[in-house]
């Protein structure tokens, strides 16, 4: 979904919640860097999707890295499309791709300590058989 489309469809459901009175709370969470996590609490139309509380929290312009089509969402914790309802206190969090993977960084911590002291080898009795 465009942020453009977004914020329009927004604006028409904000309309709605004028006139009807009709709405939820919303926490929209995001970590730009490690032990920096900015959230912000909305107030949003009934019927909102994730990708309406993303645009109304501003978070979509503000960090240099967000790209929208490469956004990964989820809320509480469960990913989820942009297009997923939201529902009442729910908690939207905007995940940022992993600079490593851990796959790779564990076989690279592994060769690193090297075989006889890391894992299943690394407490090993005197006289011992390997791998046991």
């Amino acid at each position: 979904m465009r942020l453009s489309n977004a914020r329009s469809r927004f604006t028409a459901l904000l309309w709605r919640e004028y006139e009807h009175g009709m709405s939820i709370q919303v926490v929209v969470v995001y970590a730009p860097t490690p032990r920096n996590v900015q959230e912000i609490a909305l107030t949003l139309p009934e019927g909102s999707t994730v990708g309406d509380a993303i645009a109304a929290s501003g978070l979509a312009a503000s960090p240099a890295d967000f790209k929208s089509h490469l956004l990964l969402a989820g809320i509480w914790g469960r990913k989820a499309p942009l297009m997923t309802p939201l529902r009442d206190l729910d908690r939207v969090e905007i995940y940022r791709p992993l600079k490593v993977d851990p796959k790779v960084a564990r076989r690279t911590r592994f060769a690193s300590q090297g075989a006889k002291k890391a894992g299943l080898f690394a407490k090993r009795r005197a006289g011992a058989k390997t791998g046991y």
